[in-house]
Parts: structure tokens; C-alpha cells; sequence
């Protein structure tokens, strides 16, 4: 294959010894997904499910930022001002299958979460069954900062992590360390970066954990963990408005921060993901919470403020959205609970 064909190929496919690798190839666009991307994807998974040269799928990013920024949220926001939203119906459809496929799969899958790996970085990794940080790694769902919520079977993972962890992260949308992402059940081995190449080395021909139990190395003391008792009391309140008052009401700078920062992001995206994230903790599922999660993912479009999150954050770049509602209390109860009914399309159904 010619560098220039290599370049064309948003995915790229191929088999070494026993291991199918899978290199997300959009390194200018920091890997962000594509609907070829998830297609080619979700093709290589079916297509290896049976190949018995295959004994690992490794997903990994090109380039030296990360292993994916997320889903391409430009494409997406052009595709509904052309009118066409169903593409993004698609995209996310095709994305959550993925997400579902990749949770069940029948032979180990090793995500490289090295660098920035960001919501659909997050789904396309997270969900394996061999997750790697390093000391590089920048893990986080920051969709609440587009007018979004999150998604890609994030509000289970979140939901999952430890106390209120993952409450703390999805309403600020901060990245969070390698060690962070292990401590939040996000991610399992911790692995330092020189030693990657040696590493997917070694999965060509070796045992998915056995050559992760070599290669891997405690992890640093998590922050998160250090902090958990204060988060946990904090992200305990019912609401949105209780949060922030209980965390302008602490006196832990982090505190601070953190209430400076939700204050920044879409008031109905923020009620909306607290409500995602106590219903996914109820739901017995990945599929059940990703169908709910396509549900919310539409209605940010239709009925939310994604296409003035994304207008502000990457198409204008002003950095100053007109959020509407602009504040907490003008979204109301009735509002938010339209964001978890059935589309009009009807529903996802990956738990029918």
C-alpha cells in the first residue's frame, strides 16, 4: 500500500500473526469518527468474528495526539443545516451498534486509549475487554460543553464509576488521567507509552493478558480517589441547582472549579444528563442504556441546544453560546422529560 493510498483510508485494517489491528486513520482530524469509520469497523469485527488466524483485535489511533476525539460533531452539524438529519440518526445508530458489539465481542479486544480519547474515542475503547492508559492519556465525555449529553454507553460507564464519580465528570466534562480512568472503571491496565510499539509486538503472537499482565505497571495514585469524599457528597443532591450550591458551598478550591465550570455549560444538557445518568444506573444493560441514550442524542438536535454548541465551538469559534434556556430554572421538568420519549422514527432496539 502507498503512503498517499494510506492516507485516503479513514480506517485502517490488517492482520499480524494472530492479532487483527485497527488503526483509526483521521490523525489531522485527532481520529474522529466517521460513519465509513464505524462501518468499516463494525465490518472488520463480523468478518474476524470467524477468521481463526485472528485471536485479539487491537484498536489504536494514527498519529501522536490520541486515539480518537470523538464522533465528527462538524459533520454532523452540516448534515442537519442541509437538512439532512437523518445522517446523524445514522451515525449514531451505526456508533451504539458498534458500541454493543464491541462490549460482547467473543475474542479479546485491546483499546489503546493513549493520548486524547474523548466520547466516541471513549465508546470505541471502553467497552473492550482489555482497556490501556498511559501516562499521556486524557480520558473524558465533555459533550455537555456542545450542548450535547453523554453518550456511546458513557452515562453506563459513568454511572458505574465509584460514588459519584462519574456524576463529577459528565457535568463538568473534564478529561480525567489514565489512572483517573482506571479508578472509574473506565480502563483496566496502565502502561507506559515507550512501551506501547512492544507491546502490540507482542499481541501478534502472545496471549491478550498475559502480554498486558508483562507490559503493565501500577497506575499513580488516582486524584479522583483522593477527592472522592467531598464529590460524593456534593454530587449526591437531586438536582442540577443543589450540586453547584453544595459546591460553592465547599471550601476545596476544586470545588470552586468545578462549579466555575458546569456554570459554562447548557443548562438543559445539564439537567438532561443527571437524569440519563440516574436512569442508566437503574437500567440491567449496555443495550437498554444506549437505546435511552439514542433517544436523548436526537432530541439534543431537535429539541436541544447541539447546533449552538457546535456552532460556538467550531464553526464560529467564539466560544460564546446562546444557550436556550439560558439559565437552570427556566428548563423545566416537561422539557427534559421529552428528551427521553420514543422518536418519531421509533427507537434504537438493541435491547428488544
Amino acid at each position: 500500500m502507498t503512503t498517499h493510498a494510506a492516507e485516503q483510508q479513514q480506517v485502517l485494517l490488517d492482520v499480524q500473526g494472530s492479532l487483527g489491528r485497527i488503526t483509526l486513520n483521521r490523525p489531522k482530524a485527532l481520529n474522529s469518527l466517521t460513519m465509513e469509520m464505524v462501518t468499516s469497523v463494525l465490518d472488520a469485527l463480523e468478518e474476524w468474528r470467524a477468521d481463526d488466524r485472528v485471536r485479539t483485535v487491537l484498536i489504536e489511533g494514527a498519529g501522536d495526539r490520541g486515539l480518537c476525539a470523538g464522533g465528527d460533531i462538524r459533520a454532523m452539524y452540516d448534515a442537519v443545516k442541509a437538512g439532512e438529519p437523518e445522517r446523524t440518526e445514522e451515525f449514531w445508530a451505526a456508533e451504539y451498534r458498534m458500541n454493543a458489539a464491541l462490549s460482547h465481542y467473543p475474542k479479546p479486544v485491546v483499546g489503546i486509549m493513549d493520548g486524547i480519547c474523548m466520547g466516541g474515542g471513549v465508546g470505541i475503547s471502553a467497552h473492550g475487554s482489555h482497556r490501556v492508559v498511559t501516562e499521556r492519556s486524557k480520558v473524558g465525555m465533555p459533550e455537555v460543553g456542545i450542548g450535547f449529553a453523554p453518550d456511546v454507553g458513557g452515562t453506563y460507564l459513568l454511572s458505574r464509576a465509584p460514588g459519584q464519580l462519574g456524576t463529577h465528570m459528565a457535568l463538568t466534562g473534564a478529561p480525567v488521567s489514565g489512572a483517573d480512568a482506571i479508578h472509574c472503571g473506565l480502563a483496566d491496565h496502565y502502561v507506559d507509552s515507550s512501551e506501547l510499539d512492544e507491546l502490540v509486538n507482542a499481541l501478534t503472537e502472545g496471549d491478550a493478558s498475559a502480554v498486558l499482565d508483562k507490559y503493565a505497571t501500577a497506575a499513580p495514585d488516582s486524584g479522583l480517589r483522593a477527592a472522592a469524599s467531598w464529590i460524593d457528597e456534593v454530587y449526591a443532591a437531586e438536582s442540577v441547582a443543589g450540586i453547584l450550591t453544595e459546591l460553592r458551598s465547599r471550601s476545596e478550591p476544586e470545588a470552586s472549579e468545578a462549579a466555575e465550570t458546569i456554570a459554562t455549560k447548557s443548562p438543559t444538557s445539564l439537567k438532561v444528563t443527571l437524569r440519563a445518568l440516574r436512569s442508566a444506573a437503574r437500567l440491567n444493560s449496555l443495550e437498554e442504556v444506549l437505546d435511552q441514550e439514542y433517544r436523548v442524542s436526537l432530541a439534543c438536535v431537535h429539541r436541544g441546544d447541539f447546533l449552538e454548541g457546535v456552532r460556538a465551538t467550531l464553526v464560529d469559534k467564539d466560544r460564546s453560546p446562546a444557550w436556550s434556556p439560558a439559565q437552570l430554572e427556566d428548563v423545566g421538568e416537561e422539557h427534559v422529560a421529552a428528551f427521553f420519549r420514543t422518536p418519531t422514527n421509533g427507537d434504537l432496539g438493541l435491547s428488544d
